[in-house]
């Protein structure tokens, strides 16, 4: 039986990728209490970044935007491992953080960010409304565009 959740990933068009996995010495999400941590995503599309580069240079807002919600849907991939496969478990998005590759005059983090932010919103609900950090970096693993972790609740 489809649940709630994966219902509206479905009505929003979207597919779950196999969680990716980590490229260190680390593991994907801890689960402590009914927190789920879940550990930066970069934005991977079949085994590569999709996205590469640094915002205010080579890589439009728009694009950063695209790359946050991929960034996004390999979030809910890991979050999904973590619940055992059972997304309807997710009590609320609580918070997101966000860093964004940019050249040193680019300030559009928030509105890069908000691609992430969104599609929280557009598959949880209300309960995907969080809080969030958005920072500028020099730059981020593989040459990543964008990077983002979050902090989930489960029941």
């Amino acid at each position: 039986m489809t649940g709630r959740i994966e219902a509206q990933l479905k009505k929003l068009g979207i597919t779950l990728p196999e969680p990716p996995a980590p490229a260190a010495r680390y593991v994907p999400y801890v689960v402590s209490g009914s927190l789920v941590f879940v550990a930066g995503q970069l934005p991977m599309q079949g085994g590569k970044v999709a996205v590469t580069g640094r915002l205010g240079g080579e890589v439009s807002a728009d694009d950063g935007t695209h790359a946050a919600r991929i960034c996004a849907i390999n979030l809910l991939a890991q979050l999904k491992s973590a619940c055992r496969g059972d997304l309807d478990r997710v009590k609320r998005c609580v918070r997101l953080n966000g860093f964004v590759a940019s050249t040193p005059d680019f300030t559009e983090q928030p509105r890069v960010l908000n691609g992430a932010s969104d599609l929280m919103v557009d598959v949880l609900g209300d309960a995907g409304k969080h809080s969030r950090v958005a920072v500028g970096v020099a730059a981020l693993p593989l040459n990543a565009a964008v990077e983002v972790d979050g902090i989930f609740e489960i029941g």
